[in-house]
């Protein structure tokens, strides 16, 4: 009976092992044309955003700054590439450690190959979500320039694209957008980079204008912009590219990239015209710039939200952008800091309130993965909201003051007065915006 038994198990133990050597492996996950296709396409609209905002920096400063300050946009799309590649994305992305960061398992793109990476984007190949989050790590710190617009040494904040990227953008998306990121877990809604982008700039542009200082000269003689047609040209540009900002970070082709589409384009041109309304009751003029301005208040300001709410809401969220960018604006001469080119008001005050209107107005009837606000019953996703603000208004401002004292300490951060008085353009890079 013994010998049975042994027998009978001994059978079945190698019936087991033939049927699981027999057991096909289990097929890749299946990318599709479409998805892929959308997500390229968003990625090289996202691209362009960054040589729109070179041009709506570069028309708003004067004319002996105007390739100085194009430059510190256009040059972020060959640094933050290499950076993305050799260790950026593997921190961002990678597996988790310890919810604060990416390990370097991914560093040099080992392992990111044109297979989907299910945690992410499970119809796509994984360079193609790879390369879709890298526009996103180039555009943030070109947004910070515009804060130390016309004073700052290039070969200075060549050092800091890297070292701000590495210790606070590549952390901070770990956090809100990467697997077992502490601030995902919480469930704060993040939908295109509220916290991630505008935010973590927009508080780094208020560290680096108190760091810095002001431009010479600055409240004592004008400083009008040189090029509004230019900087006009840029915000059209931006707009453009803003579709697929938002309407990509769906990472499908879908109906909530078509939401995400439909409420950007609402919500910037609900705040183009309150920003011009506000504009023309406290000064009396609607002028071009406000209105440039007041479009791109309303983008940054509906990213984070963009997946989450519906039309309506996109443009209740824009008009009150529109508003309070414009004073948060203005409220810098009464302040005393030098923001040169407003990176504060509108992408720092304008991001938080997108997401708190995220907090208000999200809807699982627009995103069944996201979750309801305040309006559809939930009011706690508005302390979530305000935790994940307050974390990174603190971390960002914190991480960016040591990164600036320390690189004025050992390379310094302005150009000499000479300099400054002659421009960026002939002390920086030997050459003149105009031959005229």
């Amino acid at each position: 009976m013994k010998k049975l038994l042994f027998l009978f198990l001994l059978m079945s133990l190698f019936i087991a092992g033939a049927a699981v050597a027999q057991t096909p492996a289990s097929p890749p996950p299946k990318v599709d044309s479409g998805d892929t296709s959308w997500l390229l396409i968003s990625t090289a609209l996202v691209m362009l955003m960054t040589p729109g905002l070179a041009l709506f920096y570069g028309g708003m400063v004067r004319t002996k700054n105007v390739l100085g300050t194009i430059m510190q946009s256009f040059i972020a799309l060959g640094v933050i590439t290499i950076q993305w590649v050799l260790c950026g994305y593997s921190l961002a992305f990678g597996p988790d450690i310890g919810h604060v960061i990416g390990s370097l398992q991914w560093a040099g793109l080992r392992g990111v190959g044109l297979d989907p990476n299910p945690d992410y984007a499970a119809t796509v190949p994984h360079q193609a979500f790879m390369i879709f989050q890298m526009m996103f790590a180039v555009i943030t710190p070109a947004l910070i320039t515009g804060a130390f617009a016309e004073r700052f040494k290039f070969k200075t904040f060549l050092v800091f694209l890297v070292l701000w990227s590495t210790l606070v953008y590549d952390p901070i998306a770990h956090w809100v957008w990467g697997v077992g990121g502490w601030i995902r877990e919480l469930g704060v809604l993040d939908f295109a980079g509220g916290l991630v982008v505008h935010i973590s700039s927009g508080v780094a542009a208020l560290a680096a204008a108190l760091v810095v200082g002001k431009r010479r000269g600055y409240g004592q003689e004008p400083m009008p912009p040189h090029n509004l047609t230019m900087t006009l040209l840029g915000a059209g540009i931006l707009w453009f590219g803003w579709f697929g900002f938002n309407g990509g970070s769906a990472v499908a082709s879908g109906s909530l990239a078509t939401s995400a589409f439909v409420v950007t384009q609402f919500a910037a041109a609900a705040a183009a015209l309150s920003w011009m309304i506000a504009e023309w009751a406290g000064k009396g003029n609607p002028t071009v710039l406000g209105a440039a301005s007041g479009a791109v208040a309303g983008l940054a300001t509906i990213t984070p939200a963009s997946g989450f709410v519906g039309p309506l809401s996109a443009i209740i969220i824009g008009l009150v952008a529109g508003a309070i960018c414009y004073y948060a604006v203005n409220l810098k001469t009464k302040l005393g800091y030098d923001d040169s080119l407003d990176v504060v008001g509108v992408h720092g005050v304008g991001s938080t309130w997108g997401m708190m209107a995220a907090g208000l107005f999200a809807s699982k009837a627009i995103n069944a993965a996201g979750n309801n606000g305040l309006f559809f019953g939930n009011p706690a996703l508005l302390g979530v909201q305000a935790l994940g603000i307050v974390s990174i208004w603190l971390y960002s401002f914190v991480v960016t003051f040591i990164i600036l004292k320390v690189l004025d300490w050992t390379m310094g951060l302005r150009v000499s007065e000479e300099q400054e008085i002659n421009g960026l353009d002939l002390s920086q890079h030997g050459e003149a915006g105009y031959s005229l």
